[in-house]
């Protein structure tokens, strides 16, 4: 496992055992409400194992917190990310990827992430929180991307926003596809 991997899954240990304990629920009931093996969690929670992003959705919904308190790296007052060298956490299902840029601080409700799509793949979101709002912009590679029922077909520097608390799908259409990802938190 390369280090910014080995950071990544230290940063979800830390925080899954910190939002777990928060919450005052045991590894069981974490488990069993986000729908994950309890020894899958355990191994999360000391360290070990690849999680997914859908996995990690999943115990973010179960937790009440956004995506980001699991994934979030410290970070210094100035930070610079050059183009594709954000810790990326891997879709389980698709060819999928998703690099944290920035988390919202406490009490702020924003994340930013640079998403990117292997040729033909395509990732299907589940709802997110009520109140979530993703603004979408694409910075190489066509896709069509929003809710499920109605995505919009995107070419580099196009924009679009939609409610991430509806199924929702993200499809690179021509090759590969990079854009960012802009998650509001209400």
């Amino acid at each position: 496992m390369r280090g910014s991997e080995t950071e990544a899954i230290e940063t979800i240990s830390i925080a899954l055992r910190h939002h777990r304990e928060r919450a005052g629920i045991s590894l069981s009931e974490l488990a069993k409400r986000a729908g994950v093996a309890k020894s899958t969690l355990s191994q999360l929670e000391s360290g070990e194992g690849n999680p997914g992003v859908e996995t990690l959705w999943a115990l973010a919904v179960a937790l009440n917190v956004p995506f980001s308190r699991l994934v979030e790296l410290p970070t210094p007052h100035t930070r610079v990310i050059r183009a594709g060298q954000a810790p990326k956490i891997r879709a389980e299902h698709a060819g999928f990827a998703a690099g944290l840029l920035s988390a919202c601080p406490a009490g702020a409700s924003r994340d930013i992430y640079e998403i990117g799509l292997e040729a033909g793949e395509i990732r299907r979101a589940e709802p997110h929180q009520p109140g979530t709002v993703e603004h979408l912009i694409v910075v190489s590679g066509s896709m069509r991307g929003g809710p499920a029922d109605e995505p919009a077909e995107l070419e580099p520097g196009d924009y679009t926003t939609f409610s991430g608390a509806v199924p929702h799908l993200y499809q690179a259409v021509d090759g590969p596809t990079t854009a960012v990802l802009l998650m509001e938190h209400s």
